[in-house]
């Protein structure tokens, strides 16, 4: 249960249930020849994550900027500490999550993604008091992701139901705290002025746990020259990751301490690979991902925990020779918006990797 004081929020839902224009940014809003001119059906407010940790304000430059040459913006993105930043138009078609969702959402929300846990805060109150509010001003009913074919929706619910791939906002949610649960209970009953939930949920009973401590083990080939020293979990610096900065690699091993593992490669000149279960860098056969002399640029992993233990997942990400930072974080089970059906950029060759097995993501 939630019993936050965000005093910083400036934004809440009275009794009128109406958004306060002072409260929402109007310097990004595209303009009136800007955007579709399509109106929509009134059915479903869409919650959104960004995928990216970057200030809202930055994302919502980057809609107005791009709306039609990227083809994607929302009506609302939420961050920064619990600002509001309008691109589209209320009322609508955005362009936010496929064309059966945006006919028929009148209002898609954005929650720009930060490492902060005082920002966050401040931010969701805002971000589910502002879906609350959408949903309530359209005749839309607050619950959250039911079987029905109106109320509000996530991202994941769309894809899960009508087409897509995304499953936002939950990953990063959960990278905060917030189960799904908790989620649909305070879009339901929003936050009061003070930021306390107006009808809080019981502290649940803890579940007993039987997680088991899951250690990784893998290395990169560098391409043309000789295998790289393994790597345990993920860290900071040079040790922290399988690869070597700005250069190409060829060949995978992966092997863990417990549970099972299965991985294969993607390379420039063959496309996916078979899958691989074992690990042994001397069985270039059976034992590891990849083929000498040919390009890895996308990498899939898949942990299976043992049966009677708390599940866990893979979590892994990469960069290329042709990119600063680290791409999103991938999933196994793809719940974390970002690359989840695999790690890479096609193209592009992998030249850093990271992996670590756990209940969440610690990225």
């Amino acid at each position: 249960m939630l019993d936050w004081v965000a005093g910083a929020a400036a934004f809440f839902v009275g009794l009128n249930q109406q958004v306060s224009a002072a409260t929402v940014n109007n310097d990004y809003a595209l303009s009136a020849s800007e955007g579709s001119s399509l109106r929509t059906s009134n059915n479903v407010i869409i919650a959104h994550a960004t995928g990216t940790y970057a200030p809202a304000v930055n994302n919502a430059i980057f809609e107005k900027r791009t709306w039609y040459s990227n083809g994607a913006y929302v009506q609302y993105i939420v961050g920064d500490g619990g600002k509001i930043y309008r691109v589209g138009a209320e009322g609508y078609q955005a362009w936010g999550a496929g064309s059966w969702a945006n006919a028929n959402a009148p209002v898609q929300i954005e929650l720009a993604q930060t490492y902060s846990s005082s920002e966050f805060k401040q931010d969701y109150i805002t971000y589910v008091n502002l879906l609350r509010s959408s949903a309530i001003k359209y005749g839309i009913p607050t619950d959250v992701d039911s079987s029905a074919w109106r109320g509000v929706k996530s991202h994941l619910w769309i894809t899960n139901n009508v087409w897509g791939d995304h499953t936002d906002p939950y990953g990063y949610l959960a990278s905060h705290g917030i189960t799904k649960a908790q989620f649909a209970h305070h879009v339901k009953y929003g936050f009061s002025s003070s930021g306390n939930n107006v009808n809080p949920t019981p502290t649940p009973t803890p579940k007993p746990t039987n997680k088991k401590a899951v250690h990784v083990t893998y290395a990169l080939h560098q391409k043309g020259k000789k295998w790289l020293n393994p790597v345990k979990d993920f860290g900071s610096g040079s040790n922290g990751f399988a690869g070597v900065p700005n250069s190409a690699h060829d060949m995978l091993y992966i092997k863990v301490n417990h549970g099972s593992i299965k991985y294969c490669v993607h390379t420039k000149e063959d496309g996916w690979l078979p899958w691989v279960h074992k690990a042994n860098k001397n069985d270039t056969v059976n034992g590891v991902a990849g083929i000498k002399g040919h390009t890895i640029d996308g990498v899939q992993i898949v942990y299976t925990t043992s049966s009677g233990e708390t599940y866990q997942q893979a979590y892994y990400r990469s960069q290329t020779t042709q990119r600063a930072n680290y791409l999103g974080t991938s999933a196994d089970n793809g719940t974390v918006k970002g690359f989840d059906s695999f790690a890479g950029m096609l193209g592009e060759p992998l030249d850093r990797l990271q992996i670590h097995i756990n209940d969440s993501s610690k990225y």
